[in-house]
Parts: structure tokens; C-alpha cells; sequence
């Protein structure tokens, strides 16, 4: 393992923050005796800048993510930081002390390791924080956006979730590619999608949420759906018949159900699942294209750096749980050395 001088002698337990059951965030605790991880075969070893906050870490805590760690365990699996170590087996391997992005476990702490490939480096002139979101985020937005919901400029896509981690990209990239947008978000929220380009902000909980965007559109090309319980049926129902998409990525209400008796007799859509790790595992010349795409937006400015509410590690109960009950805007972060 390459590690550099600094880090051999730096201190070997670090703060992180554990999960100690699956009860929520209430039982996530700060820890200052977590040992600090070795980068394993094709990883690397990371000095965490920031650690990004997603719903899928409330979903962790309580045990109802698909495949997610058992507790007790080191929570987070986004972040930003230096590499300051080299496992072996990595492929040409970024030189240490390149700051990069990407996923892997235990990333609310001061150190982690991530598997190198699906790392980017940070782009040039951002800090670590503005960094979070790109391979989570934005590749999920676009990924529901371009390959799998099919966008094509001047048709109608409707947003769910439009103040989100990825609803707030979805908003900006939709408009890139020429779509109307048609959001959803909790009314305080609806100045901030606004400024994103939205069309029209709708209240997410509207008893006649269907029939004012089937006013609006007169029935929707494709539909970004994260929600699950609260809205699926209105997505669907909405959602024009044969040739409209439903791209589903999240159920943060809760799981919605659709039988094979709706798809033939009462919504006659196209549904397409979505999670972004397992794109990059099943289909790894997609999503390196995903990475391309996103490279070339920045580029052009059309992404532009990240803007997250930046927490100390401590308050990282507080935040999940205000995630949790739909009270925050946009991404936040954790800074593990503060």
C-alpha cells in the first residue's frame, strides 16, 4: 500500500459517527475511537473533506435500504476529500493528494476508503464540498433524465421532490435539454425551484395534485419519481399512456405497489427503475458516459459548483432526522473535522 509520510504518523483512531441499531438517527452516535480504515484491493484511502447527506442514509438507519449496511456500522457513503493512501490492485492510480468524489462506505468520518474505481477528481477551482452530489446526484438525475427517461426538447417532465439533493439538478437539466418542467415541492420551498427554471410549482400535497398537473399538460412525457406512497398513483395516472415514462429512483414516503392489472388495464405506461451504484456495477459503459456528460456540463456551466449547508460531524443525527421530516432544502453536508 503507497501511504505517504504524513499519514504514517498521523493519529490510527478518528471521529466518525455509528450506527448503533436500525431505530433512525436517533441512536447515531459520535464516536471518537473508530479505527481508521486500510485501503483495500482497488481503493483508496480518503481524508474526508465533506461527507454528503442523502435520504438513503435515513433509509439506512432504520434498515429498509436494499443491501445497506448492518448495524452496528460507520455511517455515510458519499463524500469529498484527498487521497492519502493506495491499496493494491488499482489501475493507474490518481497520484496522492488529488482531492476526489465519489461513494463507499463509512464516509461520515474523518477517513474512509473508496473503491477507485467511480471516484472523479474534484473539478478545478472547487472545494470539496461544492464537489458532493456529482456522482450521486447528478448522475442519478441524469441518468433518469437521458438513457433511461429518453428527454427530448419540448416535451413535459414532472419533477417530485424538485428541492432535493437530485430533484434540484433534475429541474436544471430538464430545461437544459428543453423540456417543460412541471415541479412538485412543499410550499416554502417553491421560490428556490423556481429559481432552478421550473415552468409551474405545484404543492406536492394537494388533494387534486393529478388533476391540476393533467390541467397544466394535458398528460406528462416523463415523470422523476422519488416519493413512492404520497405520489406514484399521481405519477402514473398522469403519465401519458404508452408512450409516457415513469423513472423511478426513490420511495421516500414509503413503497408503492403497481400489479400487472395496472400496467394492462389502467395505466398503460413505461416504469423503469433506478439506482445509480447498481448502474455502475450492471452497465459501467453507461454510467462512465453519465461521467462524460457530466464533465462536459460543467464545462459549460450548466453545472455549476455545489452550494451545500456544510453541519459539523455532531450534527449529523439532527440533520438526518430534518431530512427525514421533509424540513430541509437541497444538499447538506457533514465537515468530519469540525
Amino acid at each position: 500500500m503507497e501511504i505517504n509520510e504524513q499519514e504514517q504518523t498521523a493519529e490510527q483512531t478518528v471521529r466518525a459517527l455509528v450506527q448503533r441499531s436500525h431505530r433512525g438517527p436517533k441512536d447515531l452516535t459520535l464516536t471518537t475511537e473508530h479505527r481508521r480504515p486500510v485501503p483495500g484491493p482497488g481503493e483508496y484511502l480518503v481524508r474526508v473533506g465533506a461527507a454528503g447527506v442523502n435520504f438513503a442514509d435515513v433509509m439506512q438507519t432504520h434498515g429498509t435500504y436494499g443491501g445497506g449496511p448492518q448495524a452496528p456500522y460507520v455511517a455515510g457513503f458519499e463524500a469529498a476529500g484527498e487521497i492519502v493512501g493506495v491499496g493494491p490492485d488499482v489501475e493507474s492510480p490518481l497520484r496522492l493528494g488529488t482531492h476526489v468524489v465519489g461513494a463507499g462506505p463509512g464516509a461520515f468520518a474523518q477517513y474512509m476508503t473508496m473503491p477507485a474505481v467511480g471516484v472523479l477528481p474534484v473539478p478545478s477551482g472547487w472545494s470539496d464540498a461544492e464537489a458532493l452530489g456529482l456522482v450521486l446526484n447528478w448522475a442519478t438525475a441524469l441518468a433518469a433524465l437521458k438513457p433511461l427517461g429518453e428527454i427530448k426538447a419540448g416535451e413535459v417532465v414532472l419533477v417530485h421532490a424538485a428541492a432535493g439533493g437530485v430533484g434540484q439538478p433534475a429541474v436544471r437539466l430538464a430545461r437544459h435539454y428543453g423540456a417543460r418542467v412541471i415541479a412538485t415541492a412543499s410550499p416554502a420551498k417553491h421560490d428556490t425551484v423556481k429559481a432552478l427554471g421550473a415552468d409551474e410549482v405545484l404543492d406536492s400535497r394537494r388533494p387534486d395534485l393529478a388533476a391540476e398537473v393533467t390541467r397544466l399538460t394535458g398528460g406528462v412525457d416523463l415523470v422523476l419519481e422519488s416519493v413512492g406512497k404520497a405520489t406514484f398513483e399521481v405519477s402514473l395516472s398522469v403519465t401519458k399512456p404508452f408512450t409516457g415514462r415513469v423513472v423511478v429512483f426513490g420511495a421516500a414516503s414509503g413503497d408503492a405497489g403497481l400489479s400487472t392489472h395496472d400496467l394492462v388495464f389502467t395505466h398503460q405506461v413505461q416504469v423503469k427503475g433506478l439506482h445509480i451504484g447498481r448502474l455502475a456495477t450492471a452497465a459501467p459503459s453507461l454510467y462512465e458516459s453519465l461521467l462524460v456528460e457530466i464533465e462536459a456540463l460543467i464545462a459549460q456551466g450548466v453545472y455549476p459548483p455545489g452550494t451545500p449547508r456544510v453541519h459539523p460531524l455532531a450534527e449529523g443525527p439532527a440533520v438526518l432526522r430534518q431530512l427525514e421530516a421533509g424540513l430541509t432544502h437541497g444538499k447538506h453536508a457533514l465537515d468530519p473535522w469540525r
